[in-house]
């Protein structure tokens, strides 16, 4: 009983009673990140889950393969990497969550308004991507359970955490949900840091040794062919490109917050530009490497009567890819199968974790520097109120859930990414951007970074984005 009435303590705080007198100041909860290591891993961790792993390679099937890599790898640098930037230059500068952030660059009452409500529909969308990635999450859990009950001669058990369902859906999202609430509550060195510098390695390797084994199968080459040889014609549809650019932003975690809060947890010695460049690297390499793995073994389980082509003539995309396609070519291999099954969807849930944190640092951290609230308390209300909307959406699936990954995905973190490149471009002094780029590197202001950032961001990021979103409008 003290521990809900402490919990409702907190609510009552967050929700009613703001604490103003607390905003833009390095609050005592506030951590930091302890290397140039810890960081590039946390960062790319947040960068690299369900949206390198499950979102990019079934994208790629849809899109027309390698058109979809090559148009994702141009936009990934010609627009996500300056986004990025200027999130980590606004998150560092300010030691401050989304909200506070752009509010304390702002030199106007109109700009800072904007920088509030740009701030709070940061930490909204994250909050809603949070609602379904925990759902979808929840399955890569179910699936990495299903091969140790068939192990373990318990097949009833195994369809139940395989197949679709209410419950099912509903129990695994809060399993999902609890882990990443543990891993926020503990904090930045404690919570978010430890567990990146353990989970990414094993991320990686376990990708490399899926990708080895898949590549030795039968079929694997035609699949290679169809992700690494485009059909340049593809690459001018307006479909493709919207969806390399949402699949840029989403992958990379951009827009919403996520890296603007961590770039305010990096250290003030740090090289913030090429720390940019390692998370950008890292985020589009390991999409590539996923589609080394999914596409191949797309073609791997046509050679062994597996469809994996849809009614469209496109290939199978989306959950029918990963929840149907997979398993039937796992399954194909025999007692092998169950153990590449394990393997992989180890990965998708490990992929999954290390993004799902970020997003609940975003609304975290709001709570916690601007209303003084104890960092577990806000975490695990934050959770239970996600928690709540996620059930509604496995209530009424088929109306809500593309509905908001759409929203979510396509159109708000594009336009809330052109909004803080507004802010870096336009509200934020430029000298002191310079100066705090210069305190990890003297020398930044005679790069080509400093010559053609600035105008960049200011001018033809906003303009390319405007420009891609109004295409999908129109």
């Amino acid at each position: 009983m003290a521990y809900c009435s402490k919990l409702f303590e907190t609510f009552h705080k967050l929700f009613i009673i703001p604490n103003k007198t607390n905003k833009l100041r390095i609050s005592m909860q506030r951590g930091q990140f302890s290397s140039r290591l810890a960081f590039v891993l946390a960062a790319s961790g947040s960068a690299v889950g369900l949206g390198n792993i499950w979102g990019f390679p079934t994208n790629a099937a849809e899109n027309g393969g390698a058109a979809f890599v090559l148009m994702y790898l141009i936009l990934a640098f010609l627009l996500a990497y300056p986004a990025l930037m200027a999130e980590l230059i606004i998150g560092r500068h300010t030691r401050s969550n989304m909200a506070d952030a752009l509010t304390y660059i702002s030199n106007s009452g109109a700009t800072k308004q904007v920088g509030r409500l740009v701030g709070f529909a940061g930490m909204l969308t994250a909050s809603l991507i949070l609602c379904f990635y925990c759902i979808v999450s929840g399955w890569m859990l179910g699936h990495m359970i299903e091969p140790v009950m068939k192990f373990w001669k318990m097949p009833t058990w195994g369809a139940w955490f395989t197949e679709f369902g209410l419950w099912r859906n509903i129990s695994l999202a809060a399993l999902f949900m609890i882990l990443t609430a543990l891993v926020i509550s503990a904090g930045v060195e404690q919570g978010i840091e430890k567990l990146s510098r353990r989970l990414m390695p094993s991320l990686l390797a376990l990708l490399v040794s899926l990708i080895g084994y898949v590549l030795l199968q039968e079929g694997s080459a035609d699949g290679l062919k169809h992700y690494l040889v485009p059909d340049f014609s593809q690459m001018a549809d307006p479909e493709l490109i919207v969806s390399a650019l949402g699949q840029a932003f989403f992958s990379m975690s951009l827009g919403v917050g996520t890296m603007l809060i961590y770039g305010s947890y990096l250290s003030s010695h740090e090289n913030i530009t090429r720390v940019g460049i390692l998370v950008t690297l890292a985020d589009t390499g390991i999409a590539v490497l996923a589609g080394l793995l999914i596409l191949p073994a797309m073609f791997v389980a046509q050679t062994l009567g597996i469809q994996v082509y849809a009614e469209s003539g496109n290939l199978i995309a989306g959950p029918d890819l990963i929840f149907q396609v997979l398993p039937a070519l796992f399954q194909s291999m025999g007692i092998v199968g169950l153990l590449v099954s394990f393997a992989f969807f180890i990965l998708l849930s490990i992929a999954a974790l290390t993004s799902s944190i970020s997003m609940l640092e975003v609304p975290v951290s709001y709570a916690v520097e601007s209303h003084n609230l104890n960092r577990a308390h806000a975490t695990w209300i934050i959770a239970i109120l996600i928690f709540s909307v996620s059930v509604g959406i496995c209530i009424n699936f088929e109306q809500t859930f593309g509905l908001i990954i759409s929203i979510t995905t396509e159109w708000s973190q594009p336009i809330l990414s052109m909004f803080l490149c507004l802010f870096a471009g336009w509200v934020f002094h430029r000298q002191l951007i310079l100066a705090e780029l210069q305190r990890g590197n003297e020398g930044v202001e005679a790069t080509l970074f400093w010559s053609i950032w600035p105008i960049y961001v200011k001018f033809l990021c906003p303009a390319l984005i405007l420009i891609l979103v109004g295409q999908k409008i129109f």
